[in-house]
């Protein structure tokens, strides 16, 4: 059984999980550098099964899935660990790191026009107001001066990760509406193999088998990727989530993109113009100021799509 943390060790371990998320789109660059991204996923999804059927056994959240925490293990595993994932990948081929993170965290701008439309959530003006400054973020990284539009690579790139984005909203917005029989940690286990094991089969029909040259570099990628950044990672947000209030979580994972965009600088020598960082400061703010729970009645509802959707890589 999980307990809360006393609040000084949830903030630590929040902050450990940004980083380690922020890292992760900078390790999956390389990876996707060496393998096929269907391959890269599946490797990486692999790995983050075996992690959590460790984690989970030891901590006695290893269950068996009833009758109505299949819809939602399919959802989560098709839609974001299939779908975004492998998205993100191949996108990342094309796409700096900077961009392609910042244009993956729009999701949240496209669960609000979603919410309206099939569950019936109202568009107050918190959420009218954030997502227009989302649109002008997107507008100002992708206006010609900053966007080279001729570069084919550069444009199938960005719509992959816009694609994936929208596979993470349609996700976000079904586990909205599902009702909950097991806990999202205790799902997460079969999520991973399910998503694995699908991986694992689109990569072998389209690739073929795969041909990878190991090296201790690349060995160490899909470690740091399958364990720290997917399995731990899953845990340790479960923790923080029933450690600390949803709008705290809510506003502070949003310093992933920030992370995500100082460690692709840093460590690939990616350049970060004036329109990323126009880009990135208005849709985290469109984010903050339109997602962000305002009701305490509300917040429950947040807080579990936090823990099953919104909290992942």
């Amino acid at each position: 059984m999980d307990y809360a943390l006393p609040r000084r060790v949830a903030f630590l371990l929040f902050a450990i999980v940004v980083v380690t998320w922020g890292l992760n789109w900078a390790v999956t660059k390389v990876i996707v550098h060496s393998v096929f991204p269907l391959w890269a996923t599946a490797i990486r999804t692999a790995i983050a099964t075996a992690a959590l059927f460790v984690v989970q056994l030891a901590r006695g959240q290893l269950i068996i899935p009833r009758r109505g925490d299949w819809p939602v293990i399919a959802a989560i595993a098709l839609l974001h660990m299939v779908a975004f994932s492998a998205l993100v990948a191949f996108g990342l081929k094309f796409t700096p790191v900077g961009r392609s993170i910042v244009l993956g965290y729009t999701t949240p701008l496209w669960v609000v026009p979603g919410a309206a439309l099939f569950l019936g959530e109202p568009i107050t003006r918190p959420r009218l107001v954030g997502t227009a400054l989302g649109l002008l973020g997107l507008a100002a990284m992708f206006n010609p001066f900053a966007f080279d539009w001729s570069n084919r690579e550069a444009v199938v790139g960005s719509g992959l990760i816009l694609l994936a984005a929208l596979s993470w909203a349609a996700n976000i917005l079904y586990v909205r509406a599902h009702k909950w029989v097991s806990t999202p940690f205790q799902l997460t286990f079969w999520q991973t193999l399910l998503a694995a094991v699908v991986l694992a089969i689109l990569a072998a029909l389209v690739d073929g088998a795969p041909q990878i040259n190991w090296s201790p570099a690349l060995a160490g990628a899909f470690f740091y990727a399958g364990v720290f950044g997917t399995a731990l990672a899953y845990w340790a947000m479960a923790m923080v989530n029933r450690s600390l209030p949803a709008a705290t979580t809510s506003l502070g994972i949003l310093a992933t993109p920030v992370v995500g965009v100082v460690t692709s600088t840093l460590a690939l020598g990616e350049a970060v113009d004036i329109s990323l960082l126009l880009a990135m400061v208005l849709i985290l703010a469109g984010i903050a100021i339109g997602t962000i729970p305002a009701k305490r009645g509300s917040a429950g509802q947040d807080k579990q799509a936090l823990v099953a959707t919104i909290a992942r890589p």
